[in-house]
């Protein structure tokens, strides 16, 4: 069972007779989790949250992904997302999955596949140094079902940029807003729409950023109103939260 249309086709067939209650019951014994030793694999993960099992890369071996993510193919998962894994990983997983692999996000998608994609998401940064960690958010919330529009380098550096963008901003279900140095970018966004923003900060600065600290700590005091901020360099963290909150909006059709 690897998704809720499963779970309800299982229970349609029970009611109709063409399945008995007791096997009905063994498959969703079976159904929870798959124990890989190494890993136990939340197969569930997609009937509570709607999406799959996200693998975090670093630290595993490529045998380690290699054999999760086969273990999720095999089961029906698709569009299973890998985060931070280096191109060297990658390279040394086996050709029979398939994989798009997004260097500069340090991100891989395997077994991806075509699906709906609602609303509107905007992930904006400071500057071009911020990116990576946006195209990490961006590529996350792409993968969950979203329309994303990104505006990259558009800081308070040159805010004639950001106000070139307004009505990409304000017709946005969620902003998600990377910036290292200062972090202002997410207060500057903040005032300016009415939907959620989620602050990304980053490691980009000089020294007395302090490896991003400094732009945490300014996103944490925003004045602005309905800014929420994730850990430096969480750009997956902020896909996916800016995902549930564009979802929860309906499904209606850009």
């Amino acid at each position: 069972m690897d998704n809720k249309y499963d779970i309800l086709q299982l229970l349609r067939s029970v009611a109709d007779g063409t399945t008995e209650p007791e096997q009905a019951l063994l498959q969703l014994k079976e159904a929870p989790f798959e124990d890989l030793d190494y890993a136990k694999i939340d197969l569930h993960r997609s009937v509570r949250q709607g999406a799959a099992e996200v693998i975090y890369g670093a630290g595993k071996t490529p045998e380690q992904i290699a054999g999760i993510v086969q273990a999720m193919g095999n089961r029906g998962c698709r569009n299973i997302l890998i985060t931070r894994v280096s191109q060297e990983t990658v390279n040394q997983l086996p050709d029979s999955i398939p994989l798009d692999y997004h260097a500069d996000a340090r991100l891989a998608i395997a077994y991806p596949a075509e699906h709906k994609k609602r609303g509107r998401i905007v992930v904006a940064t400071g500057g071009t140094s911020d990116i990576p960690v946006a195209e990490e958010a961006a590529l996350t919330a792409e993968v969950l079902g979203n329309h994303v529009v990104r505006l990259y380098d558009v800081g308070v550096a040159g805010l004639h940029r950001l106000l070139s963008h307004l009505d990409d901003l304000m017709s946005a279900r969620c902003i998600v807003a990377v910036a290292g140095m200062e972090g202002a970018l997410a207060s500057v966004i903040g005032g300016l729409v009415d939907c959620p923003v989620i602050a990304v900060p980053t490691s980009v600065g000089y020294g007395a950023s302090f490896g991003g600290l400094s732009a945490l700590l300014s996103m944490l005091n925003s004045c602005a109103s309905g800014c929420s901020v994730v850990n430096i360099d969480n750009g997956f963290g902020a896909g996916y939260l800016a995902s549930r909150i564009n979802q929860m909006e309906g499904l209606e059709e850009e």
